[in-house]
């Protein structure tokens, strides 16, 4: 037989029989097989864990990820899709350059007669990035008595030489959005357009961009406060070797993300958009935004089903399965509706199932109700148990994407704007202060806002250091 054959779950049960049939092992033979029993299982559940049944990255995967699973057949074919919009270059009316090439006469038959008959055109899309250098020539004049008087510079000109709103913004654009190192940028420039440019220089452009930026974050905080749903999420982030806490709110159009030294509810009252909100809050469960009761909540389902699927896998609970597939199913029907919600008797009908799988779930998996000898305390329970008496206790929470079309049936939309911070960390390791933390905050939350309204984030870098903000930032109406 070859080891990959052998059901360790099995040979565990094969090794406790022969042990309950051999009564003549000495008692410290039997505790010694009994621990390394216990360690055997411990080890076995920790390496079943995985990206798709528990909160774990997917980094983290064996062999990059073992455990993805494959793609269910569509019957499409490979490539482009029809109706999908393609990144074709059209063809511009006003090039840079026109380069007219004349056809060569001495090739041409010499017993016909040619008329010019107009051009076919081609056109080569490219860039050029080079210094571009702007002086300033203020008149001199002096009268008669000597007086000397000078004309008067654009406010924004105030120094003999200094930087451009262009390459402020590239460089932020680089910095904060690119999350391109600043010893990297610094390079960039004088490679390649040959312009000195120090690490103090793009701190002081990010800082600069920060204090811009003040009123965008206070409009983004009432529109996010006046919307129908708000997405949450919270991630650890190091500020010189200490974890500190990044926040972020969100929906389909305003991003808000700001650091704080707290995780739980001390954080949320002082950013102050959960204390104020009335529409439904879609999070991951933490307990700390339950306690807000003045709005609804929603949530994620995509937590639950990896939890079901950890429950399915590791204890072998058949209710978690069928209530991950329900759950699935609830969802496609949701996804093909006009609606994006199910109709009355659909609603009815997979909450009677979702109830009757829980039901038979609680006989599968009842509740803990002894203590073990000498503990003392809460009896703990199983995560399958706790899992299952989570979907019980908050089922309308957890249904709520069904009949409400504005909740979505995950919390994706906020662990996807969290997840550029994390990939920041990875590449520069830590911030170096909250300060630095605070300015990262607001310029991503404003440069994603501007990507949910369509508005490129390097023009609107560009408009923000000549004192413009986008069309789109006002207050709720």
């Amino acid at each position: 037989m070859k080891i990959e054959d052998i059901d360790p779950n099995e040979a565990i049960q094969n090794v406790k029989s022969l042990l309950e049939k051999e009564p003549s092992l000495s008692p410290a033979l039997q505790a010694a097989v009994s621990l390394i029993i216990l360690l055997v299982e411990i080890l076995l559940k920790r390496l079943g864990l995985h990206s798709g049944n528990s909160s774990k990255p997917p980094s983290s995967d064996f062999g990059g990820n073992k455990n993805e699973k494959k793609r269910s057949k569509t019957g499409r074919k490979p490539g482009g899709q029809p109706g999908r919009k393609g990144t074709t270059l059209p063809l511009v009316n006003d090039p840079d350059e026109v380069i007219p090439i004349s056809i060569d006469r001495s090739l041409l038959s010499q017993n016909s007669q040619y008329q010019h008959h107009g051009f076919e055109r081609r056109q080569v899309f490219d860039i050029k990035i080079r210094r571009y250098v702007t002086e300033y020539q203020a008149e001199i004049v002096i009268d008669q008595n000597g007086n000397q008087f000078v004309a008067q510079f654009p406010e924004r000109v105030s120094h003999k030489t200094q930087y451009g709103e262009n390459l402020k913004a590239h460089a932020v654009y680089m910095s904060q959005y690119q999350l391109i190192p600043y010893e990297r940028i610094a390079n960039y420039f004088d490679d390649v357009a040959g312009i000195p440019l120090s690490q103090g220089s793009l701190v002081n452009f990010n800082v600069k961009a920060f204090e811009l930026l003040e009123v965008f974050e206070a409009v983004s905080k009432q529109h996010l406060i006046a919307g129908s749903t708000l997405n949450c999420d919270e991630t650890g982030i190091n500020v010189n070797g200490k974890t500190i806490w990044l926040h972020s709110a969100s929906n389909n159009l305003w991003t808000h993300h700001y650091p704080h030294m707290a995780r739980g509810s001390e954080a949320m009252d002082d950013i102050g958009i959960i204390p104020l909100f009335r529409g439904i809050l879609c999070h991951d469960h933490w307990k700390p935004y339950l306690t807000y009761t003045d709005c609804l909540h929603s949530l994620c389902n995509a937590h639950h089903l990896r939890e079901l699927e950890r429950a399915h896998e590791q204890d072998n609970q058949r209710w978690a399965l069928n209530i991950l597939n329900l759950l699935n199913e609830i969802n496609q029907v949701v996804n093909q509706s006009v609606t994006d919600t199910v109709t009355n008797e659909q609603a009815k009908s997979f909450q009677r199932r979702y109830r009757n799988i829980l039901t038979r779930g609680q006989r599968e998996c009842p509740r803990v109700t002894q203590r073990p000898d000498g503990k003392k305390g809460k009896i703990a329970q199983s995560k399958s148990r706790n899992l299952l008496e989570r979907l019980i206790n908050f089922e309308e929470e957890t249904l709520r994407f069904m009949t409400e079309p504005d909740v979505p049936f995950t919390n994706n939309l906020a662990e996807n704007e969290i997840r550029m911070t994390k990939v920041q960390q990875k590449i520069s390791g830590c911030f170096r202060s909250i300060e630095g933390a605070k300015v990262f905050c607001r310029i991503r939350g404003f440069l994603t806002t501007c990507r949910k309204h369509g508005v490129s984030a390097a023009n609107a870098l560009t408009d923000l250091f000549s004192g413009k903000l986008p069309d789109f930032v006002k207050p709720p109406s």
